[in-house]
């Protein structure tokens, strides 16, 4: 047995579900070196922390285990994880080490030793680095040591360690690509090597290419698969407008699958200008190939649109995924679409989104350069810095250009094919290119680009077929309660106002929470940002905004007076849909003291959820909204339960609302029989026959009497409701007086 764990205290034990570095799970599982969330840089962008060092932050323990592993390829070592520390007051995880492959001693099998000699891969190398969960919730480093005591190996045989061996994900989808062809594991091994540039940018051997294309063959769910089936089925039948599909035969366990419910189609109506295809699975060597379409909704929250358990990933499948998806969410094209940047997704996308903006994850880029440029990395420690500043920090096309033909030619890397291919489509990755096109986060380079993570939490590499459906209802409920607390928020915590601008007021009233924040920090700078006019002479007025003391950083704002429009040289509303302190500068100078209603995206806003679902489609209130009977049915609904939520406050208030609420009985019993008496005297009229106005009166009767005796049945179904209340209460209210008189006389002896 190879594992020797090193005791760290009473509460550090060996973890058999945790992810192995160094010995790769089977197939159905994805390497986790493919992806690279960032640690979170106590210096900010302008400072990538190329070294792990004490006092570093994660956002969570797979992003040190994942970061300390892409830190181990470019030295030239293998890692593992090791062992762990769990809380005494949840049994949560802590504590966790993530050690060099070579550390410990291979234990002594005894009587069980294997006649086989075995190669010692264990000399008891103390490398390691100990990450610590901390009361903010994110995990710092602990503890670190960078010296081995073995040699370690050169950047062209890195591929072969065991945590950094694998199939990639888009070497997958070719795979299955070239397999479904009819090509041998030769003809795909020579293609992928053609592709890569060479063999030792594969990252795997032609032995792990022909188990995976046999692997392949027999993938499927499993057991476990039959517990999706049976959620699908379940939800069919209980739910009209929840939408499955199955590529190939419903119930066939190697087919790829797609479902969304009634809530993600909803959602969809909503928030559906940006969606993300998360692929985390391909990368993160998960159990089940799980692949949700996730987006933002008002709060800035993840919001689920569907989710597919993908078992080929050739380019058909994807494009059938796409299209059942498309189908599903009413044929409405979004506005943008973030992928990763593999070959096959890319063509996909282009069929079945031909006019939607599509991005490539930006760190799965930055987790690619590390591995098509390993030996630039290892050999220039200061390449990566500079890479990264290149991509997030220019402000300008021109300014980009230039600093990436600067690194081309400082690192002599000018006839570097991958490197290329990628400047080629830097209009789907560099953030200077896209911010023209919505997406919905909150800066142009912040680092979620990189993951839209709804199911953090409570779908990762261990989760598999088995528990997948009991996970992922967990998480949606998860979801769920989140944003129900953040419209309480938002409708019962008024934000504090820092300023006296009716333009800061307006803004409170309008958007949530979380969003106003957001506009109020661009608010509030707009005092260290003055604006000045260059250029006044056209019915455009061109500022020049920039920062007290800072002009070398400046903006520019054109400004159409009459119909106050502006565009700043940022276009942080054109991609984030909040508007910025330049525009906001020039409003204050050009004495604009209210939003436009051109800059007020209703997606941010409070009421982003106020439209009807129609036929699974949205569609907004009438300006009559006597005239929908969905509109009158979701306003009663809304003002019942508004009367539940104060009706119980009191005892005095419990009786008043029941007063009303027979009064209110009482009137729809009579304007039921008044609508009656009009429709039977309508329909005697002397023997005539209705002209078509008065068919459709009677009509419009009929259905009001058919929503009165609803209205009424529901009444008293809420009235049944605030009985069951009030008596919880008193109940409770009865126990605690009893508890309190136990208390005092306790007391008193």
């Amino acid at each position: 047995m190879d594992t020797h764990p090193t005791n760290l205290g009473n509460e550090f034990v060996d973890d058999p579900t945790a992810l192995d570095l160094e010995h790769p799970l089977p197939f159905d599982h994805y390497n986790v070196n493919d992806a690279l969330p960032q640690p979170l840089s106590t210096h900010g962008d302008e400072d990538p922390n190329l070294e792990p060092y004490e006092g570093m932050e994660f956002d969570s323990e797979q992003a040190a285990r994942i970061f300390y592993n892409s830190y181990a390829r470019r030295i030239g070592f293998s890692t593992r994880v090791s062992v762990y520390q769990r809380s005494r007051r949840d049994g949560s995880i802590i504590c966790r080490q993530i050690v060099c492959s070579r550390e410990g001693f291979r234990r002594d099998a005894g009587q069980h030793k294997s006649k086989r000699q075995r190669t010692v891969t264990r000399v008891g190398c103390k490398a390691q680095i100990t990450v610590k969960k901390q009361t903010s919730g994110k995990w710092a480093v602990s503890k670190l040591v960078k010296e081995h005591n073995h040699e370690l190996v050169p950047p062209d045989k890195v591929h072969c360690l065991r945590s950094h061996r694998h199939v990639s994900g888009p070497a997958r989808s070719l795979i299955d690509t070239l397999q479904a062809a009819g090509m041998g594991p030769s003809g795909v091994m020579s293609v992928l090597i053609k592709e890569s540039g060479g063999i030792n940018n594969v990252g795997f051997t032609k032995v792990d290419c022909q188990n995976y294309m046999s692997s392949s063959r027999q993938r499927t769910l499993g057991s476990g698969g039959q517990v999706v089936f049976d959620y699908l089925k379940r939800m069919q039948t209980e739910d009209p407008a929840f939408f499955c599909a199955v590529q190939g035969d419903f119930g066939n366990s190697n087919g790829n699958i797609f479902w969304a419910d009634a809530h993600s189609r909803m959602n969809y109506n909503h928030f559906g200008d940006t969606v993300t295809f998360d692929t985390t699975y391909r990368t993160n060597r998960y159990r089940v190939p799980f692949a949700p379409f996730t987006g933002w909704n008002h709060h800035g929250q993840p919001v689920l649109f569907g989710c597919a358990l993908l078992l080929n990933e050739s380019e058909s499948s994807f494009v059938w995924l796409f299209q059942t998806w498309l189908a599903a969410m009413s044929g409405r094209h979004p506005v943008s679409i973030t992928t990763d940047q593999d070959r096959i997704i890319r063509a996909a996308v282009a069929q079945v989104f031909p006019e939607t903006r599509h991005r490539f994850c930006k760190w799965n880029v930055f987790r690619e350069a590390q591995e098509r440029l390993s030996d630039v990395y290892h050999s220039h420690p200061t390449f990566e810095a500079e890479f990264q500043r290149c991509i997030n920090l220019t402000e300008a096309v021109d300014e980009f250009e230039s600093c990436w033909e600067s690194l081309l030619i400082r690192y002599n890397l000018r006839d570097n094919e991958w490197l290329q291919s990628m400047y080629n489509a830097r209009q789907h990755w560099v953030p200077i290119y896209l911010r023209d096109t919505f997406f919905g986060e909150m800066s142009i380079t912040q680092r979620s680009d990189s993951v839209n993570s709804y199911f953090d939490g409570y779908i990762n590499a261990s989760t598999n077929a088995q528990n997948l459906i009991k996970q992922y209802e967990k998480a949606v409920l998860s979801r769920y309660e989140k944003e129900v607390k953040a419209d309480y928020d938002t409708l019962n915590n008024a934000p504090a106002l820092r300023t006296p601008s009716p333009m800061e007021k307006q803004a409170a009233n309008l958007y949530t929470k979380k969003i106003f924040i957001k506009f109020q920090e661009e608010l509030v700078e707009t005092l260290a940002y003055p604006a000045t006019a260059i250029d006044d002479t056209g019915l455009e007025v061109m500022y020049r905004v920039a920062k007290f003391g800072e002009d070398h950083t400046s903006h520019f704002v054109k400004f159409d007076v009459f119909r106050k429009k502006a565009s700043c040289s940022c276009q942080m509303f054109e991609f984030c849909g909040i508007i910025c302190k330049h525009v906001l500068s020039v409003f204050r100078v050009a004495n604009v003291l209210t939003l436009p209603s051109h800059y007020i995206l209703k997606r941010w806003t409070r009421n982003a959820k106020s439209g009807v679902e129609v036929a699974d489609c949205t569609v907004e209130l009438p300006s009559n909204t006597q005239e929908s009977y969905a509109a009158r049915y979701d306003n009663l609904c809304l003002e019942v339960m508004r009367l539940v939520e104060e009706g119980t406050e009191s005892i005095h208030i419990f009786n008043v609302t029941m007063d009303a609420l027979h009064e209110a009985a009482q009137k729809v019993a009579f304007a039921k029989k008044h609508d009656s008496a009009v429709k039977k005297k309508c329909s005697s009229n002397s023997g005539l026959h209705l002209p078509s106005g008065s068919e459709d009166a009677e009509k419009k009767i009929q259905e009001l009497s058919l929503e009165l005796e609803d209205a009424s049945r529901r009444c008293e179904g809420y009235r049944t409701k605030l009985l069951a209340v009030l008596k919880d209460m008193e109940e409770q209210k009865l126990k605690i007086s009893v508890k309190v008189q136990n208390v005092r006389l306790i007391l008193k002896d």
